[in-house]
């Protein structure tokens, strides 16, 4: 079975448009939640989100891109470009065409544009609906412009799975890779789901945070006063390469990608399993298809959402995986600040994920002021932590009872 490495990586959230910018401003324990700006959000339960402020998709992309694609897509597109220039791609593809694949995962796609002109047809009729609503809304069509505009011929879809999406599109690429169907992957997850209906429909399910007078305190995982996620948006595009092409045509590699675990909770359609029996099998899955022992991670990426019922879940799943081990290593939460991008929270967390085991530092897990007794492993509370990092998982839990775990391991040559 091929080997998988990561070669390049991009990032956009609300505190960052780089992937250096990000893990720099994410060391630092930078919120990046704020008042809602998008619209007026005075009548919602929830009034914050993470936004990205200042965006310029021109910055990389034509006008016509720009024209013809729903803030998702553009987000995807955007991204792309730095992690294929990252990877050393822009100074010419390394692979024939059908041998590079996309996926690129959205939780809800073009809800934008799908609100946009829900309002055109209730205001003025069907007539006035845009014909290129479909393919502007459908969650695959990221994956679908990306292949288009760089030829890339060979897998081709969209993974959707709530908030495990882009984690298992990660998963799902390593696995084409291992079979030796393709040699690279174009692959993560973007979201842009801050509008009027996304905020209602989560704040009226009660998911969402309403600490609204201090919002860059309102994500706060593994504390005993949190009380709900905080919507956020942008996402994050991984390069995967077969290990031994990269190495052959001298890429930077920043971590190997060697296990995955998918689970089905099988208990209800928003809350996970009290006890996280879904969340341990996931871990211990990705343990097994990598062939390590679980006491040989030294740090875990939560999925860390801040709701009360799962971070407990999850800290239950990790001591059942982990046994002693479990209070000894770092576990942090990328959403406390930037809180939750849906369907593009996997690949983001697993960018983290791999540059912390890359440049040897994990960042805090921010407004973490009064710890829930149910939850008291280590989570990074001091700030970022220097730390040998050898094998790290990262998890991704989503509606439905989705459970992913992803396992990755330090290049050494």
């Amino acid at each position: 079975m091929k080997k998988v490495v990561v070669t390049g990586i991009g990032i956009l959230t609300s505190v960052g448009k780089t992937k250096e910018e990000n893990f720099n401003n994410f060391l630092k324990g930078k919120s990046g939640v704020s008042r809602i700006g998008k619209f007026d959000p005075s009548e919602y339960p929830s009034q914050i989100a993470a936004e990205i402020k200042d965006f310029d998709p021109t910055e990389r992309l034509s006008p016509k891109e720009v024209k013809r694609n729903d803030l998702f897509t553009l987000y995807a597109l955007y991204i792309t470009e730095e992690a294929l220039s990252d990877a050393g791609w822009d100074k010419g593809i390394p692979y024939k065409e059908e041998e590079i694949g996309v996926i690129i995962s959205s939780g809800i796609g073009g809800i934008i544009t799908l609100e946009e002109e829900i309002r055109k047809l209730v205001k003025k009729g069907p007539k006035w609906v845009s014909p290129f609503l479909v393919p502007l809304m459908i969650p695959d069509i990221a994956s679908g412009v990306i292949s288009i505009k760089y030829k890339f011929k060979g897998p081709n879809f969209c993974v959707v799975s709530a908030c495990a999406s882009s984690a298992h599109a990660l998963g799902e690429a390593m696995r084409f890779i291992q079979r030796g169907e393709v040699k690279a992957m174009v692959v993560g997850g973007t979201e842009a789901p801050i509008t009027p209906i996304a905020l209602a429909g989560f704040g009226n399910m009660k998911a969402l945070s309403t600490r609204n007078d201090e919002p860059e305190k309102a994500s706060r995982p593994f504390d005993k006063e949190r009380d709900g996620f905080v919507i956020g948006e942008g996402g994050a595009i991984l390069i995967l390469e077969e290990k031994e092409s990269a190495i052959k045509r001298g890429a930077e590699i920043y971590a190997e990608l060697i296990g995955y675990g998918a689970t089905a909770d099988a208990f209800h359609i928003t809350a996970p399993c009290t006890d996280g029996e879904g969340a341990f099998r996931a871990m211990k899955m990705a343990c097994d298809d990598a062939g390590i022992n679980p006491e040989s991670i030294d740090y875990i990426n939560s999925h860390g959402t801040a709701t009360p019922r799962g971070d407990i879940a999850e800290t239950l799943a990790i001591k059942r995986l982990m046994g002693e081990k479990a209070y000894k290593i770092p576990v942090n939460s990328t959403k406390s600040i930037v809180g939750h991008l849906l369907g593009g929270a996997g690949a983001l967390e697993s960018a983290v994920t791999v540059l912390s085991i890359y440049n040897k530092k994990v960042h805090p897990t921010i407004n973490l002021e009064n710890p829930d007794p149910e939850c008291d492993l280590d989570y990074v509370r001091e700030g970022p932590r220097e730390i040998e990092i050898n094998y790290a998982l990262s998890n991704s839990f989503g509606f439905g009872g989705h459970n992913a775990s992803l396992l990755f391991k330090k290049f050494e040559g």
